[in-house]
């Protein structure tokens, strides 16, 4: 690895924390300096602006939860055992999570919807690939006979993404872990009432 691309990934790893816990409008290019002791100039001549350096952080952060995501789903898992992994995955690791400053997914979609176009087609990107692994495991699922053939994968993985950051954000706004363990409990009763064949 260059110099150049340790650098980048210094400025990153110093920043992306500080992006998702203040948003990209919180953070100032004094932040950025003061979070990885470089002056304007190195940081500067790294990144073209500060919109890349959120890209980068962002990606960063997203590809840290999608990493834990990803071990809990076990080649010789049943579809079943990787559905349910994939949600508690959010409830064993929520103290982590809200150490990094909460979901980077939600604290990015929030901002972004009408403020930062820049980062709003990263973020829809983000979201769709999220709900693409849960549709997976779900069609998965119905190739192995675990889940019903007639459910639609689609419809299922939107609707637990939308429990799961519900809960999210309630257990952020109030401080309270509870909220994303009854969104996955809701989840479970879900896929035991409606999905499992």
């Amino acid at each position: 690895m260059d110099k150049a691309t340790k650098t980048k990934n210094f400025i990153v790893e110093k920043t992306a924390k500080l992006f998702n816990v203040q948003g990209y409008a919180g953070t100032s290019i004094s932040d950025i300096t003061s979070a990885t002791g470089l002056t304007k100039g190195s940081v500067y001549g790294n990144f073209t602006n500060k919109e890349e350096v959120a890209l980068a952080a962002f990606d960063y952060n997203v590809k840290r939860v999608f990493q834990g995501l990803k071990k809990t789903q076990l080649s010789e898992n049943s579809a079943l055992q990787n559905l349910t992994a994939l949600f508690e995955f959010h409830v064993d690791n929520w103290t982590d999570i809200a150490l990094h400053g909460g979901c980077p997914l939600l604290n990015a979609a929030v901002e972004a919807d009408d403020n930062l176009p820049f980062l709003k087609g990263v973020v829809q990107h983000s979201f769709i690939l999220w709900t693409n692994r849960i549709a997976t495991i779900i069609e998965d699922g119905k190739k192995k006979s675990e889940f019903r053939e007639a459910i639609d994968a689609e419809h299922y993985a939107y609707t637990f993404v939308m429990l799961i950051q519900g809960g999210v954000l309630l257990n952020k706004i109030t401080s309270d872990a509870k909220h994303i363990a009854t969104a996955v409990d809701r989840i479970k009763k879900i896929i035991r009432q409606e999905l499992t064949a």
